[in-house]
């Protein structure tokens, strides 16, 4: 990313010795990749997802040499990594959920357990953020959906973690109890 996207007011401003490479192409995912640049070439950089990782160059004489031999490595070596199932991402409209009722009220509800195959319609009475990145996809109050469900599920299964879930494999999910 560069000036088109501090032009275009997608961003404060412009750092050019940060990198985000896209490693779709490759079958893998940034998280993979990060994971295999850590073992493999002793580099850790800045940030991963599913879809990219990110790196900064430094002012030491070797960093740019280091980066650029460790991602021709990770080139060569990505058909050797598991490939994993995509992440179903919905579309932004889609993960503006409905908010019935106040966060407070939702999470300190009578609340019961149900099947994910259950819960879209149900009011969620937990936090559910895939990480990365971080971002909460379900709030306490909202009303749970089967676009939201699908996404978080093929998370799970591509890799991506659910750290604040009362299951954080999704199976199930915390919603208010039915009257």
């Amino acid at each position: 990313m560069g000036h088109e996207v501090v032009e275009e007011g997608f961003a404060a401003s412009y750092d050019p010795l940060k990198l985000v490479i896209d490693v779709r192409e490759l079958g893998i995912t940034g998280m993979q990749a990060a994971e295999w640049l850590r073992e493999h070439r002793h580099v850790d950089v800045g940030g991963s997802d599913s879809c990219r990782i990110s790196a900064s160059i430094t002012h030491a004489d070797e960093t740019e040499r280091i980066l650029l031999d460790a991602l021709r490595a990770l080139v060569d070596n990505a058909d050797s990594l598991e490939k994993r199932s995509p992440v179903h991402r919905p579309a932004p409209a889609d993960l503006e959920l409905e908010q019935a009722m106040v966060p407070r009220e939702a999470f300190f509800a009578p609340v019961e357990h149900v099947p994910a195959e259950r819960a879209a319609g149900r009011i969620s009475a937990e936090t559910i953020s895939p990480y990365p990145p971080g971002v909460p996809a379900i709030a306490p109050g909202e009303v749970i959906t089967e676009a939201v469900l699908d996404y978080l599920r093929s998370g799970v299964e591509h890799g991506v973690l659910i750290p604040d879930a009362a299951d954080p494999s999704v199976k199930t999910l915390r919603v208010v109890a039915r009257e």
